[in-house]
């Protein structure tokens, strides 16, 4: 922890002066950013999970309390209006006094309505970050979210400060946690349930704390990308195994997948061994400079080796790809910026003005297509699965008397494979979190 609050004072040092850049360049005084509000469900007085402005705790790891804002123009200490009502219902959070209160002027707000005596008066040259646009209005904002600021703001957000690097090893630390108590949950027999309970329990996370819905899918549920089911029941047989699921460590996500075979033998094994290799290489290639699309389209190049070498497609591997057959099999993207968003901003972003980085021709499900950086923060999730719907499809066109039936029918009934690591570009090296841990 002593080391976070050090790298921490680089980190506000960093942000302060992005704001500075971008504001001074836009004629502007400042920027507010509002940590957002609690949404009450329709027709009922429950609210749903808060989930926090991402360009909030950008600043600072506070992540569950809604009506806070901060005011920051880049050369003063930020403000930070916190919010601290009285409330004998619910618990209310302490005064702030972390390692990261020192950088900020607190002011104590105990009602959200009472916020404007905190706010600058003059609001004509500041700028609203935020969700929540009729707030920004009755406040008297006349600049909202303005898009070039966006845009640079979520530029630069894809190079990490060393303290935004130690939340996400500390966010793969926890998850691989997580991970090997799912994985020995399943070779004990448990149901999709009770492995979501040994993952959430091995990571102290209850479910809303996870970065994104876990997906713990066993058999022919791998093959639904986003499965987030959970059958109570714990299937006849075990075949395999597929979970996609992260934890969060002040405000930043990890995100991994792991698929096994419960018998570790037999060709499905043979076939998520081989896979694990591929996503291996594949996160060797990362390299300053060049497009993180071109590793997509490598990828392709990959499944449909192993497609061929299978025997699951009838054809050497360059035709399988250029007759677009590796779609069918490898719906997705590679992977994806990671940080404080699982998905994070700025993954199609050419420069810092927002022109687009269009993907490879024909992967228009690509979430990256950025220029690969030293200080990025990359997933690399390779994919091959037996989809039913697209099957289906395929068994429509000209290229079905090129597919091998009877290995599709083999191996639906496992679902399909998904491996993916979290992976920091270095100037001169690739730290892979995930591997880093021993988690194979």
């Amino acid at each position: 922890m002593e080391q976070l609050a050090q790298y921490y004072a680089e980190h506000i040092a960093t942000l302060q002066q992005r704001t500075k850049t971008i504001i001074e360049r836009e004629g502007l005084e400042g920027l507010v950013i509002h940590s957002g509000q609690a949404k009450r469900q329709f027709l009922d007085d429950m609210y749903y999970p808060f989930k926090v402005n991402p360009q909030f705790k950008a600043w600072l790891p506070v992540i569950d309390n809604p009506h806070c804002w901060l005011v920051v123009n880049g050369l003063d200490k930020p403000k930070l209006v916190f919010y601290r009502p009285v409330d004998f219902w619910h618990k209310v959070p302490d005064e702030p006094n972390d390692f990261w209160a020192d950088y900020f002027d607190i002011e104590l707000l105990v009602q959200p309505d009472q916020v404007e005596k905190f706010l600058p008066y003059d609001k004509a040259n500041f700028a609203y970050i935020g969700e929540y646009l009729e707030v920004a209005q009755a406040l008297g904002f006349s600049i909202v979210n303005p898009e070039v600021v966006m845009n640079y703001l979520h530029y630069h957000r894809a190079y990490k400060t060393q303290y935004e690097l130690s939340c996400l090893r500390e966010a793969n630390r926890l998850a691989v946690i997580g991970h090997k108590a799912a994985r020995d949950a399943f070779y004990a027999g448990g149901s999709e349930f009770a492995i979501q309970q040994a993952y959430l329990n091995a990571t102290q996370h209850m479910e809303n704390d996870t970065p994104y819905g876990n997906i713990v899918a066993l058999n022919e549920n791998c093959a639904i990308l986003h499965y987030t089911h959970f059958e109570r029941e714990a299937p006849k047989q075990h075949r395999s195994f597929l979970i996609d699921a992260g934890a969060n460590f002040n405000g930043y996500a990890s995100d991994i997948t792991r698929t096994y075979d419960f018998t570790k033998q037999g060709e499905f094994a043979e076939l998520v061994n081989v896979m694990n290799e591929h996503q291996i290489q594949l996160g060797k290639l990362l390299s300053p400079g060049k497009l993180y699309g071109e590793l997509h389209l490598d990828c392709h190049a990959r499944v449909a080796q192993v497609l061929a070498d299978f025997e699951i497609v009838k054809l050497p591997a360059e035709d399988i790809v250029a007759k677009g057959i590796t779609s069918t099999f490898f719906p997705h993207g590679l992977g994806h910026h990671l940080g404080l968003q699982v998905h994070d901003m700025g993954g199609f972003m050419a420069d810092e003005t927002g022109i687009h980085q269009a993907p490879p021709e024909g992967h228009p499900f690509l979430r990256c297509t950025r220029k690969i950086e030293a200080k990025q923060v990359f997933t690399i999730e390779p994919g091959l699965y037996f989809i039913e719907s697209l099957l289906g499809d395929l068994a429509q066109t000209d290229n079905k008397r090129y597919i091998n039936w009877d290995k599709v029918e083999q191996f639906k009934p496992f679902g399909g494979i998904r491996i993916e690591d979290n992976i920091i570009v270095h100037d001169d090296r690739l730290e892979n979190m995930t591997r880093d841990l021993d988690l194979g």
